[in-house]
């Protein structure tokens, strides 16, 4: 991975290396943590833009009534990751602690267990999708056309939800045994797949949003199967080989490891779901606006999205790194990793923050297009917002890192059900029913990423969560088969 000479990677390993010169991390921690950060941002970087490019697409296809019911369908998607990625913050704290101690059994048994919970889980909710596609949507929304458009995309999207979440049990899986690259690879080449998918689905062929949702399933289709075929035979032709190999046969069910991934598991679960869930709320609140602020906060949280995506790494490399750690019995090491990979994302995070708050009104007129549009100005309010919280969510996700290899993933879930239902969604329909307006949105902004940010360094620097981590560590010993 070092030997790449990509510009993402060397920009992340340049600010590493400053903070290095400044003693606030060591140099070569530095650059494993950079090794392993930056295919997965590159990664994220793919997904949110694919996800950007999509609602743009349709809208020039269809409309800005489309936009909405792609808008209104988005959270019930999301619940695929929230609770997918629950499942596979359990599976990287096994993977990365069984990685470390060499006990390569154990480790393949917790990704098939993995499987077999997050299928238990999706599948569901896939069924639900497809059967009441309508009646969900209308729970956001009253306007019929946007219901009809969104129920469309909502019950052919809903069949890709148990591979978006094999994607994550793979991709957590190669990056708790310490290998980011060949996710990244995988992931990226899903949405370039999805998006020329969506380009002759949507225009060539003129099908609109079921096009888009056509695109999205099949892409997450493709890479599912890339990444089974990857763990079961060693390597995908075009990728290269994987660092772990996983028995296809073999005990799926396993009640102690089953046991161990829903612990881990729940409150991750719970932390994703305290946010998805929130966004339903919140986006009946800020529709109480008016369309304008409707149109900005949309705007605002694509940008968001983007400036988020350092987190994807940071929080993986600090899982994979800390748990490796953890599972030869360095607690000390492990903490170090944890402290320093969370100043270097709080680093990395300004820096994406300070530039989208240099460039936010030119990057506002390319979203909504007409300058003169009212959204304009309300955009560029609410993404200084988020620029200034932005911060606060790198040290958020980076923090939650070491919680999660861990095993100690509950404080997590509390951080976000106060940041998101006692701050954000108060103070958001405080601004929508007094004087306080548009400042109350923005407060909510801020705060949704402050207050968990608070409670999570806050466990972190506790030291609690390195003794919950013997309840999880493998027996085997390292250098053992």
């Amino acid at each position: 991975m070092s030997r790449v000479p990509n510009p993402f990677r060397l920009l992340i390993l340049w600010i590493g290396f400053a903070l290095a010169r400044v003693g606030l991390i060591q140099r070569e921690r530095a650059r494993r943590t950079t090794d392993l950060a930056w295919p997965r941002i590159v990664t994220g970087l793919a997904r949110m833009s694919k996800n950007a490019v999509d609602v743009a697409m349709v809208g020039i296809a269809v409309g800005s009534t489309a936009i909405a019911g792609v808008g209104f369908a988005s959270p019930f998607w999301g619940l695929a990751f929230a609770l997918g990625g629950g499942v596979a913050g359990g599976t990287i704290s096994l993977v990365s602690q069984r990685y470390g101690a060499d006990a390569h059994d154990e480790l393949a048994q917790a990704v098939r267990s993995s499987v077999v919970l997050v299928l238990a889980i999706t599948l569901p909710l896939a069924a639900a999708f497809w059967i009441y596609p309508a009646e969900l949507i209308g729970l956001i929304s009253s306007d019929p056309e946007a219901i009809a458009l969104g129920a469309a995309y909502l019950k052919v999207v809903g069949l890709g939800v148990p591979f978006a979440g094999l994607n994550l049990i793979g991709s957590r899986t190669l990056v708790g045994a310490d290998d980011a690259w060949t996710p990244m690879v995988l992931r990226a080449g899903g949405a370039t797949v999805n998006v020329a998918l969506n380009a002759v689905l949507i225009f060539g062929l003129g099908m609109g949003v079921v096009g888009a949702a056509i695109g999205t399933v099949l892409g997450n289709v493709a890479v599912a199967s890339a990444f089974a075929l990857g763990l079961t035979a060693g390597r995908v032709p075009g990728v290269g080989a994987f660092p772990v190999t996983i028995d296809p046969v073999g005990t799926y069910a396993d009640v102690e490891t089953l046991r161990h991934l829903v612990r881990i598991g729940a409150p991750l679960v719970g932390t994703n779901l305290a946010w998805r869930v929130g966004e339903f709320p919140l986006l009946a609140i800020v529709d109480v606006f008016g369309t304008a602020v409707v149109a900005a906060f949309v705007v605002t949280q694509r940008v968001r999205g983007l400036m988020n995506t350092p987190g994807w790494g940071f929080g993986l490399a600090s899982s994979s790194l800390v748990g490796q750690e953890l599972g030869t019995d360095d607690e000390h090491t492990a903490e170090a990793y944890g402290r320093e990979i969370i100043r270097f994302a709080v680093a990395v995070y300004f820096v994406s923050g300070a530039i989208v708050f240099v460039l936010a009104e030119p990057i506002a007129i390319a979203f909504i297009g007409d300058p003169a549009d009212p959204a304009v100005p309300i955009a560029v309010t609410l993404m200084y917002a988020a620029c200034v919280g932005i911060v606060f969510r790198g040290l958020s996700r980076a923090a939650t890192g070491p919680l999660r290899a861990s095993g100690d993933t509950r404080w997590p879930f509390y951080g976000q059900l106060l940041g998101m239902y006692v701050f954000a969604i108060p103070l958001a329909y405080a601004g929508a029913v007094t004087p306080l307006g548009l400042a109350g949105l923005v407060l909510a902004i801020v705060t949704e990423m402050v207050v968990p940010a608070a409670v999570n360094y806050y466990r972190f620097a506790s030291g609690e969560w390195k003794a919950i981590s013997r309840e999880y560590r493998p027996d085997a010993a390292p250098g053992s088969d």
